[in-house]
C-alpha cells in the first residue's frame, strides 16, 4: 500500500506511460490482464495551436514514438482490470518483464473560417506493442493497429494583435476509433490498450503566446483539460490536465529552436466491477466484494514533467519539419511502467483558399 501522504504523486505518468502491461497470468481457469494502460508523449507545436487566417489551411502530418518501461524499484502491485467479466482483481505479483510501445501518426487539420474563428480536427492512427511476464509465467504480448478516436475543435482568438494572441477552444472527442481487439482468444485487451476508448470526450483548452523580440523570441502557454465519458463496458478514463510553457527562438531565417516545460496529471481511472484479490500462493482469486460498483483502479494515475526541446526549419519556403525529444524531469506513475525519453517529429504545410466569410 502506498503511503496516502504520497497518493497525489504516486499519479500520473500513464500518459506518457505507453505501456501495457498486458500480461497474462492464469486466474481461476481465465486468462486477465494487468491494469497498465498506455500513454504518449505530447509537445506543443503552435502551428497546431494558433487560429489560422481567414481562408488558410493549416495542415500538419506528425509522428510520436513512446517507450514505456518499468520503473528502477520494479513492479509489483499492478491490479487486473477485466471489463467484460466485471472484475477488479488486486494482484501482488512480481512482475518479471513488462514493457509497453506507443507510436502515434497523426493528420493535423487548422482552418481559418475568420480572421478570429477557426476549427481543427485532429484524425490519428495508433500502434500499441506490449509485452509482459508475470513471476515465472509465460511471455504475454499484444499489439493494435487502428485509427483512434478523432478529435474536432471549435477556437475563437480573443486577443488577436500583430504580436500576442489568445486562443480559447472547446474540443470533442468522437468515438470512431476501434475498441474490440482481443489479447488472446475470445478475452478482450484492457481498455488503456485499446486504440479508442469507446466513449465520448470533452477537451476544453487555452493557448496564448506573445512576441518578446518581433520575428526573434516568443513565448508561448498552453493548457488544456480532457473528461472521457464512462463507456459502453463501464470504463471511464480518469480525467487529464496539461500544461505547457515555452520560448520559440529564431536563431536563422529558416531555423527556430524551441524549449518547452510540459506538464500533465491524471487521475484515476473506474471501472464497474465486483472486486477480487489474488492469492499468489493458491494462484486463485479470492472475492472481496460481489457487488458491481465504480471502483478506482490503483496505479492508473500519475504526474509527470519533461523538458521538451528541438528545431523547425523552414524548407525552401515550402514547407516547415520540425523535430522534438521529450525529456522526464519527474515521472511518478504509481507503481506502473513509466515513459522513457520520447521524440516527436512532423510536417507543416499551408494552403490559401478564398475565405468563406
Amino acid at each position: 500500500m502506498k503511503n496516502p501522504e504520497n497518493h497525489l504523486w504516486r499519479n500520473s505518468f500513464r500518459c506518457a506511460v505507453s505501456v501495457v502491461l498486458l500480461a497474462g497470468i492464469l486466474v481461476g481457469g481465465a486468462e486477465t490482464e494487468a491494469s497498465c494502460g498506455s500513454a504518449s508523449c505530447f509537445v506543443v507545436i503552435n502551428s497546431q495551436q494558433a487560429v489560422s487566417p481567414a481562408g488558410v489551411l493549416t495542415v500538419n502530418v506528425n509522428f510520436t514514438h513512446t517507450p514505456n518501461e518499468i520503473p528502477p524499484e520494479g513492479v509489483a502491485t499492478i491490479p487486473f482490470a477485466n471489463q467484460r467479466t466485471k472484475q477488479l482483481i488486486l494482484a501482488n505479483s512480481q512482475v518479471s518483464q513488462l514493457r509497453t510501445l506507443v507510436q502515434i501518426g497523426v493528420l493535423d487539420l487548422n482552418y481559418g473560417l475568420t480572421e478570429r474563428i477557426g476549427i481543427q480536427v485532429q484524425i490519428p492512427y495508433r500502434m500499441v506493442d506490449a509485452i509482459g511476464q508475470i513471476g515465472s509465467g509465460a511471455v504475454s504480448n499484444t499489439w493494435d493497429r487502428g485509427f483512434g478516436d478523432i478529435l474536432g475543435k471549435v477556437k475563437y482568438n480573443i486577443i488577436p494583435t500583430l504580436r500576442s494572441m489568445v486562443v480559447l477552444e472547446m474540443g470533442v472527442w468522437f468515438p470512431v476509433g476501434d475498441y474490440g481487439h482481443e489479447a488472446v482468444g475470445g478475452q478482450l485487451a484492457e481498455s488503456t490498450l485499446q486504440v479508442g476508448r469507446g466513449a465520448f470526450g470533452f477537451q476544453p483548452g487555452f493557448y496564448q503566446t506573445y512576441e518578446i523580440l518581433p520575428h526573434r523570441l516568443n513565448q508561448f502557454l498552453s493548457g488544456n483539460y480532457r473528461y472521457t465519458m464512462r463507456n459502453s463496458d463501464g470504463y471511464r478514463f480518469g480525467q487529464e490536465f496539461t500544461v505547457s510553457a515555452g520560448l520559440n527562438l529564431v536563431t536563422f531565417p529558416w531555423l527556430t529552436l524551441t524549449n518547452q516545460i510540459n506538464f500533465r496529471y491524471k487521475d484515476r481511472d473506474n471501472i464497474e466491477a465486483a472486486l477480487y484479490r489474488l492469492d499468489p500462493v493458491l494462484n486463485r482469486t479470492v472475492l472481496l466484494d460481489g457487488n458491481i460498483i465504480g471502483r478506482d483502479v490503483p496505479t492508473t494515475d500519475h504526474t509527470f514533467v519533461a523538458y521538451s526541446t528541438g528545431a523547425v526549419v523552414n524548407v525552401f519556403n515550402f514547407a516547415q519539419v520540425y523535430f522534438i525529444a521529450q525529456i522526464p524531469i519527474y515521472r511518478d506513475f504509481n507503481g506502473n511502467l513509466q515513459q522513457t525519453i520520447s521524440y516527436f517529429g512532423g510536417v507543416t504545410k499551408t494552403f490559401v483558399t478564398p475565405p468563406l466569410f
